[in-house]
């Protein structure tokens, strides 16, 4: 029996997935065997969903079925909005208020793409009615004719979004949809492990996920973004940068 000890894992094969595959190093993310690049700006939120569940890219009748799935799901229970409610009479943090009302959902179907199904539905529906509650605005009613990104952002606004709006949205979610065995990952896996329900897995990754050391890092990300936005120049003195710590790292690495 080993005695050696791997602060946070180091090193040790803790699970397999062929979900994803992340390489730092390389600056590669590769979904169920797809480069990123080759899907997010390319596919809906709903064919990566069913490529992610099913390990393939749905045809016309399954991505139908997976969307209708979706857009009947869509309704909050009265005990998911009264937490909502009472959370932002206090204030409370977002991530906060997802994780209290997250953990009110209850699915009623012992299928896991079911209750998967149910549970993708309905955290936007959270969010979005949390975003206008914090803003002493109504929730918005979702809709049944939008696409999973568009009647998001409908309920965020009150208003449909453009083309160019949804598919900005669908690009970023689907090239956050995995990213390996992070600590919310991991923390779900866990859960599971133990024969646990598919909501308290989910609560208990974004548990995780609120950390600032996890969830928090979008933020620098996000300011990076919006710095690159003034200027094309910037963006490229972005590139380079990062192409020279990339050569920086593998170098030392090589020396090691």
């Amino acid at each position: 029996m080993s005695t050696n000890y791997s602060p946070g894992l180091a090193g040790i094969i803790a699970a397999q997935t062929a979900l994803s595959s992340v390489d730092g190093q390389k600056g590669e993310l590769l979904l169920a065997g797809y480069p990123v690049e080759g899907l997010a700006g390319k596919v809906s939120v709903e064919e990566m969903m069913a490529l992610l569940w099913r390990n393939h890219l749905p045809n016309a009748t399954e991505l139908g079925d997976l969307t209708q799935q979706l857009s009947a799901q869509r309704t909050l229970a009265p005990i998911t909005m009264q937490v909502l409610q009472a959370a932002a009479a206090g204030g409370e943090n977002p991530m906060d208020a997802l994780r209290m009302a997250a953990g009110t959902l209850s699915v009623g179907n012992d299928a896991v793409e079911h209750q998967a199904v149910q549970i993708t539905a309905q955290v936007p529906v959270i969010v979005a009615s949390y975003w206008r509650l914090l803003q002493d605005q109504l929730p918005v009613a979702p809709r049944s004719d939008l696409g999973h990104a568009a009647n998001f952002l409908y309920m965020l606004n009150g208003t449909p979004a453009d083309d160019a709006q949804v598919r900005g949205l669908e690009t970023y979610l689907n090239t956050v949809v995995d990213h390996g065995l992070n600590a919310s990952t991991f923390a779900a896996r866990v859960i599971i492990s133990t024969g646990s329900d598919l909501v308290s897995a989910v609560v208990g990754a974004i548990g995780a996920l609120k950390g600032p050391l996890h969830g928090g890092a979008p933020g620098p990300a996000l300011d990076m973004v919006f710095e690159i936005a003034v200027s094309t120049l910037r963006g490229h003195a972005f590139v380079r940068h990062g192409q020279t710590d990339r050569t920086n790292r593998a170098q030392s690495a090589d020396r090691a």
